[in-house]
């Protein structure tokens, strides 16, 4: 009971997310993909499945809490994850949806870190830094991942040693998503800018766009067409910092060498908007990447679900818009305007 006391204090999204899955329907499959030591006991990192399995359908992976200062993308993943298990029951529309796609959800990759309050993992090591791969053209100092020592952030870890949690998230993604027709990732992070941003590989490369840029285009073209009042910035994460060890590009490349469709977005939302509004944020570790308002806590939590629900949308119909007509015209025009 103590222990349990203490996970809720230092870690009440986990706490929600074991209160989700004790009153889960059996349509909820649950796995443990590791543990991470702490303090407090062993925290496990969940995956969780609803909908078809079946590899020659379509699927989506919702994944939250990589960095665990940024607990707002934990919450808008729980948040979401309630809303499709109160849906199950009564909505034909999400029904059809499960039984042609499958949807997967990591809620909380860093469960050490967030008890902590800090961006790296229990052992210091940055996740989205400790892909065993390096930067060419110049990573940005420091921010773009280093090996000096774990007391400045944004460290790798060892030469070619992936932390418990990366190489759970590798295993998870080549596992489940890998060997299908096609299947979307997105990554909910906060902390980068006043407006919210919908980046892509590659995060190494400002010269190297990915092989499946067309595709990404057409996904970009796809969310303003059918949603033109959205205030999302969709371009590659290169167009403002390189950095090593990216678990996105090492996962697009994996799947490229598997010859996998694999279209990975990372969420940032714009947090410097919730601090202009609230210059006292900066006085909490949490206030450069979380709502500290109630309110505000509230309408982030609400405002992606149109994001999330045409990313489910456009995994479930990908055989409407892909393959892409005219493919190197889009290329085309989306190396014009990015790169």
């Amino acid at each position: 009971m103590a222990q349990q006391a203490q996970l809720q204090d230092l870690l009440p999204e986990l706490a929600q997310l074991q209160q989700i899955l004790a009153t889960a329907p059996a349509e909820l499959h649950t796995e443990v993909l590791c543990t991470v030591p702490h303090a407090c006991g062993p925290l496990p990192v969940y995956a969780l499945r609803l909908g078809n399995p079946q590899p020659t359908l379509p699927a989506i992976a919702l994944i939250g809490g990589v960095h665990g200062l940024e607990r707002i993308g934990t919450q808008v993943i729980l948040a979401y994850l309630q809303t499709l298990l109160q849906r199950l029951p009564w909505d034909r529309c999400l029904q059809h949806t499960l039984a042609h796609c499958c949807i997967y959800v990591v809620p909380l990759l860093n469960p050490a870190g967030m008890a902590n309050g800090w961006r790296s993992n229990g052992n210091h090591v940055d996740l989205m830094r400790n892909a065993p791969q390096d930067c060419t053209e110049g990573a940005a100092w420091l921010v773009g991942g280093h090996r000096f020592g774990t007391v400045l952030p944004w460290y790798r870890g060892k030469p070619g040693v992936m932390e418990a949690e990366s190489q759970a998230l590798v295993s998870f993604i080549r596992r489940e998503l890998l060997a299908r027709p096609c299947s979307l990732v997105l990554d909910c992070h906060s902390g980068f800018g006043r407006t919210d941003r919908l980046w892509f590989p590659y995060a190494k490369s400002r010269r190297q766009p990915m092989a499946h840029l067309a595709e990404m285009y057409r996904l970009r073209q796809l969310l303003l067409d059918t949603y033109p009042h959205q205030n999302y910035i969709f371009e590659p994460q290169s167009q403002h910092y390189l950095c090593h060890g990216d678990l996105w590009d090492y996962l697009y490349d994996m799947a490229l060498s598997e010859n996998s469709l694999l279209l990975p977005l990372t969420l940032e939302m714009g947090s410097w908007n919730w601090v202009r509004k609230n210059p006292f944020q900066l006085l909490s570790s949490l206030g450069m990447f979380h709502p500290i308002k109630p309110h505000r806590v509230k309408r982030v939590l609400r405002s992606h679900l149109i994001l999330i629900n045409f990313l489910i949308n456009a995994t479930l119909s990908y055989q409407q818009w892909l393959p892409v007509p005219q493919r190197e015209q889009l290329k085309a025009e989306a190396i014009s305007l990015w790169y």
